[in-house]
């Protein structure tokens, strides 16, 4: 069995190429390893956590000077940082309930795919003995994927923070998290109205009333997607309302589920999705298994110089991320 506790930690594991501090550490303590014990329940970070005594939670929660009590243990601390700005992230979100996939990049230059079908490629028909197949054609787009950096600078003196509770600490971490995650919302919803650069802006249309909408407006939505699924609507609070106003909201049983879950009503079958922040006056439908990718490059970054060698004096947590379009006839744009 690994011994955890000889684990030489420095802050070179966090400059290796396309791994975390995780990956890293996991390579030299697998958790394999420790099957059927009870470390064998934890991962080789978490273990490294326990070897120096760190309760980063918890009622017995330790401060934050605990960190950096040793050298190796101060090696630790922006894994934490990453990790709890990662817990508010995937907190606020709502990414995976519209991004068919996720792509991982090494640098910041990326051309996604797009394949743009006819009405007629989009059936199969029947192939003759001898004939020619029918051919979908798929080709990379003209321009790059834009990548936004989004971030925080936390900026504090040791000794104003060295005294704090880490839990209390981890507060403020995961607000910086839930902010990235809306930031990369909002960087989601402009791909799909306007498109991402390749002249593939989402096809518009408007409710048959301006200013209200109608179960029968929902139901050209849904069309306007043929053949493609409406498994997603997307709305902003205003258009949340309106929503959740019609009478074919309000049936008895989706009712009581909302008001004991907190389960919003899922019309026509599709996954109401809240934008909250966002400014528009329109719904976003689409088949979230084919409409969007999301482009990342890298996992959430912290500077970890600045961490352990000048104490937390200034501390930059980014993350790069963009969105491209897949099958651009697979979402719709209706305002109201």
């Amino acid at each position: 069995m690994a011994d955890y506790k000889n684990i030489t930690l420095e802050k070179g594991m966090y400059g290796v190429k396309g791994k975390t501090f995780s990956q890293v550490l996991e390579e030299l303590d697998p958790t394999e390893n420790y099957r059927g014990t009870p470390l064998g329940k934890i991962d080789a970070f978490s273990r490294q956590l326990k070897r120096f005594d760190i309760k980063v939670s918890g009622k017995g929660s330790d401060k934050i000077e605990k960190f950096f009590s040793t050298t190796a243990s101060a090696a630790l601390f922006p894994e934490y940082v990453s990790r709890a700005v990662n817990q508010g992230i995937e907190a606020e979100d709502v990414l995976p309930d519209i991004v068919a996939t996720t792509t991982m990049i090494e640098g910041l230059d990326y051309r996604s795919i797009t394949s743009t079908p006819t009405d007629d490629e989009k059936s199969l028909k029947v192939v003759a003995e001898g004939a020619s197949i029918p051919q979908t054609y798929i080709r990379t787009q003209d321009s790059l994927v834009k990548l936004n950096k989004h971030g925080r600078m936390l900026v504090s003196s040791y000794e104003a923070i060295r005294y704090q509770r880490i839990d209390l600490f981890s507060v403020t971490l995961r607000q910086i998290g839930a902010y990235i995650a809306r930031a990369q919302l909002k960087d989601a919803v402009d791909v799909l109205i306007n498109g991402d650069g390749n002249s593939n802006p989402a096809d518009k249309f408007s409710v048959k009333t301006s200013g209200s909408v109608t179960y029968s407006d929902l139901i050209s939505l849904w069309a306007k997607l043929s053949p493609y699924s409406l498994n997603a609507i997307l709305a902003p609070t205003e258009g949340m309302q309106k929503l959740l106003a019609m009478d074919e909201m309000k049936d008895a049983s989706a009712g009581l589920n909302f008001h004991g879950t907190g389960s919003l009503v899922t019309p026509l079958g599709a996954k109401l999705v809240h934008i909250p922040g966002i400014d528009i006056d329109s719904y976003i439908g689409l088949d979230k298994t084919c409409a969007l990718e999301m482009v990342k490059s890298g996992e959430v970054q912290t500077e970890y110089d600045k961490l352990i060698d000048r104490q937390l004096e200034r501390a930059s947590i980014t993350s790069i991320a963009g969105f491209a379009k897949i099958f651009n006839a697979a979402s719709a744009v209706m305002q109201y």
